[in-house]
């Protein structure tokens, strides 16, 4: 099953069900009038949302609609939380290399999580309004999954049974205030505003043997200002998202509609390329004595695309603008 939301007069929009080509688009207010509400009642909402895919794969659904993906705004406009990992070990092991840094104890065993804002996502197809270029803007090619309500120190077991949905995410990141905020301890808050989605969100049997050990094995597709850029794939995830999900669960519940990421994705194979500019840069480091890739500027693009053997598109397509952000008024 495909759902997405499409912008309204609402904070968090109307749902929408997609068919499995991203054509056609069925209302499902009716069912839920947001993607929000349909995961806090998932077990009623889930089986008539499928009905009506169903019938909107069979030409049936009853007022169906073009999808336009410039309309949609993130599948969840905001959420309740928003935890996002680093469960790609080479991302960080090259950080660690390029900047001489001690290693993160425990990370082989114990995933690193930093919990962001989610009360303000963007939609694949909005300018990121930023401050400053001198803040080190930089884009992040993520998978993420949207849970259920999932208990307290729940198992990884049970964390699996509670993912309702997979994502693709653009974790937009301020590289500037990065190292004071780790040296603090205290976490991210300057170095992480709104982070983007692709237009749809599926459920995991959507991606077929893609979703394997609770991991979306696809390669990442980014291209920036309409270059190249990298296709890592998500295979090489070290911790799956059922670990992710027992690790931000186990002092407290999550919440239906909690988001969890994977962080950037990122490869052992060079050829592979990025998914972030921090990454390029720091291979940059550690192969030519410096990094030459600067961070991005107003105007800059990038477009990211999980690619499927059929080469399709499942979550749809990422593609942003960096602009400045407008002056604040009183």
């Amino acid at each position: 099953m495909k759902l997405a939301t499409l912008k309204n007069d609402t904070l968090d929009g109307r749902l929408v069900v997609v068919s499995r080509d991203l054509a056609r688009a069925a209302e499902a207010s009716v069912i839920a009038p947001n993607l929000l509400a349909a995961l806090q009642d998932w077990g009623r909402c889930e089986p008539l949302l499928q009905q009506l895919y169903q019938a909107l794969n069979a030409g049936q659904a009853q007022d169906a609609f073009d999808f336009d993906p410039a309309q949609a705004a993130a599948p969840l406009p905001r959420a309740p939380q928003w935890c996002d990992a680093s469960a790609f070990l080479n991302h960080g092991r090259l950080m660690e290399k390029a900047f001489n840094t001690d290693p993160i104890p425990d990370m082989d065993t114990i995933p690193v999580m930093y919990q962001g804002a989610s009360d303000d996502f963007l939609g694949a197809n909005e300018d990121i309004p930023l401050p400053d270029e001198a803040h080190g803007i930089d884009f992040e090619g993520e998978f993420g999954v949207i849970v259920q309500q999932v208990p307290m120190a729940c198992s990884p077991e049970l964390a699996l049974r509670r993912i309702a949905l997979v994502v693709q995410i653009n974790d937009v990141s301020l590289r500037g205030f990065g190292p004071r905020e780790m040296r603090t301890g205290f976490g991210f808050l300057h170095a992480k505003p709104s982070s983007s989605f692709a237009p749809v969100a599926v459920t995991p049997d959507e991606l077929g043997p893609a979703w394997e050990d609770a991991r979306v094995k696809l390669p990442l597709h980014i291209d920036y200002n309409g270059q190249w850029f990298g296709h890592p794939n998500g295979a090489e995830m070290n911790f799956g998202f059922d670990r992710l999900i027992a690790h931000a669960a186990l002092t407290r519940k999550l919440s239906a509609g909690t988001v969890i990421g994977s962080g950037t994705v990122s490869n052992a194979d060079r050829a592979a390329g990025s998914a972030c500019i921090a990454e390029r840069r720091a291979i940059e480091l550690i192969e030519q004595g410096k990094s030459t890739t600067p961070f991005m500027h107003f105007g800059d693009r990038v477009r990211m695309q999980a690619t499927a053997a059929d080469g399709s598109a499942p979550f749809g397509v990422i593609d942003q603008r960096i602009v400045k952000a407008p002056a604040p008024t009183v």
